[in-house]
């Protein structure tokens, strides 16, 4: 073989070394970073927030079907969401609870969206179909400050009559007291008890329409504090005949000086 062809096999032959070398190293340059970066990457520690787990339209009430926990980014967590650490019973406590707003699947319970019992919002404590209606009150008008929230009353008004005499008519009967003044609890801690000046009522439709017809026409409304055993009895009662604008009503007394002097209304049609 010639000298030429020998030298430049050699040639080759190291270069092909030098070439299988460095692409060794280079390969094991990458792995090493690689192994780097690992170690380097950390997760994120996770906070289970309570979330919608169905979409939910303006007016259904939370299930434990309706609502699960779900782990969120500590770091993106926004305030106002219900989390498993601050309320670790929200899936029994929110039970029942109404939506305000519309809810989609996996998105946080805020507490904006749902009528929370903790947040005191009036609409989510009325039945469908209700009216809250409010009403002044007094120590003299409000059986002495013993109306609570949950109690049953009677609306009495007091009108005058053609011949200055007072007339009294029950214009409402065993209704609830949703509130008094901006408390719609009992206090249940044996505090005392704050004299309000105005009751808001549970009422039907009829009966708001009664009662503010009442309010025009009374010189006074009083509220007569019922028995907790009336309760289960009929509490959608009125005063029917002030919706039609009519001037007698059954149970209507005239007092004068004090004393009973006559009964109108069914009586007297009799």
């Amino acid at each position: 073989m010639k000298p030429a062809r020998i030298i430049i096999l050699a040639v080759a032959i190291v270069a092909a070394g030098l070439a299988g070398l460095l692409a060794m190293r280079l390969t094991g340059t990458k792995s090493v970073i690689v192994q780097q970066a690992d170690s380097v990457i950390k997760k994120e520690p996770t906070i289970n927030v309570l979330v919608a787990a169905a979409n939910l339209p303006v007016g259904s009430r939370l299930n434990d079907d309706s609502m699960r926990w779900m782990p969120w980014p500590e770091g993106s967590l926004v305030e106002g969401f219900i989390t498993e650490n601050t309320r670790p019973e929200a899936l029994k406590e929110l039970n029942g609870v109404v939506v305000r707003l519309p809810l989609f699947e996996g998105e946080p319970l805020r507490r904006e969206k749902i009528a929370d019992s903790s947040s005191r919002i009036m609409s989510s404590l009325l039945p469908s179909g209700k009216r809250a209606v409010a009403t002044e009150i007094s120590v003299a008008t409000g059986a002495g400050g013993f109306i609570l929230p949950n109690d049953r009353v009677d609306v009495i008004m007091v009108r005058k009559g053609d011949d200055n005499n007072f007339l009294t008519e029950q214009v409402l009967s065993n209704v609830r007291v949703l509130a008094v003044d901006q408390q719609i609890e009992e206090k249940g801690d044996g505090s005392k008890t704050v004299v309000g000046t105005t009751a808001t009522l549970e009422l039907t439709p009829d009966q708001a329409k009664v009662i503010t017809v009442a309010q025009q026409m009374a010189e006074r409304l009083s509220l007569a504090l019922r028995s907790v055993a009336d309760a289960q009895e009929e509490d959608t009662t009125a005063a029917d005949y002030l919706l039609s604008g009519g001037s007698g009503a059954p149970m209507i007394q005239v007092i004068k000086s004090g004393e009973i002097v006559k009964n109108s209304g069914a009586e007297q049609q009799q």
